[in-house]
């Protein structure tokens, strides 16, 4: 009864910062919940269940696929690392034109805003692995500064990376020449069940804004889950 009271009052204080406002619906007079969208490619499942006498079909949504690879610390993450957490991923790679920077300070801004929030994991995976090594990364990750250990820049082999990119987060990924890439400029909402919801332009001020408002929302999502644990 305790950690559903403890989830209550923190749902009642997000519901209370004047940004989240946006996403209540006015209707007959009462707020209710909008929730965000889930992106990707959705089947209707052989299972159902009965709401309010009317049986209804389940739905399987897109989710991101197993994945292994290595931090800027060297040790090893997984999907499984992000177990009933949310997540915001992005691509970039060290070299690349001012536009990484800007989109990496906008990531910064957002992991300083979540920093107290231990749901809340950020990850930026470079797209050049092969000069993007650890010690690079690490040395790259600690210009930024970052308020958390939950940002958490990504590398491993090429191959895995480009198909997680195309097929789990389905964004642009590819390698044109040594220094040339294609590559989203999005960043990506993940929920607990590896599911996407939301795609933010990682350089456009707007964009990041409404981000920072839905993993408020998404936040209050989870912990609607009163038999979820908090943390």
């Amino acid at each position: 009864m305790a950690a559903i009271a403890k989830k209550i009052v923190i749902l009642v204080l997000i519901l209370a910062v004047p940004g989240f406002l946006y996403y209540l619906l006015t209707a007959k007079g009462k707020n209710r919940y909008k929730p965000l969208a889930i992106y990707g490619q959705k089947i209707v499942a052989k299972t159902g269940h009965q709401f309010h006498g009317k049986y209804i079909p389940d739905t399987i949504y897109h989710q991101l696929p197993a994945f292994k690879l290595t931090a800027q610390d060297g040790k090893p993450v997984s999907d499984s690392t992000f177990k009933g957490k949310i997540m915001v991923t992005g691509f970039f790679y060290t070299h690349c034109p001012a536009v990484c920077s800007t989109i990496n300070r906008n990531m910064s801004y957002l992991v300083d805003t979540y920093r107290k929030n231990k749901m809340v994991y950020f990850t930026s995976i470079t797209v050049d692995p092969q000069r993007d090594s650890v010690s690079v990364l690490k040395k790259y990750a600690d210009s930024f500064k970052p308020a958390s250990n939950r940002w958490l820049f990504l590398t491993g082999d090429t191959t895995s990376i480009y198909s997680l990119a195309r097929q789990g987060f389905l964004v642009n990924a590819i390698k044109e020449s040594d220094d040339d890439f294609i590559y989203s400029d999005n960043l990506v909402l993940i929920d607990s069940e590896k599911r996407i919801r939301g795609y933010y332009k990682g350089a456009n001020t707007n964009d990041i804004n409404r981000l920072t408002d839905e993993i408020k929302v998404l936040i209050a999502e989870e912990l609607r889950k009163v038999d979820k644990p908090l943390y």
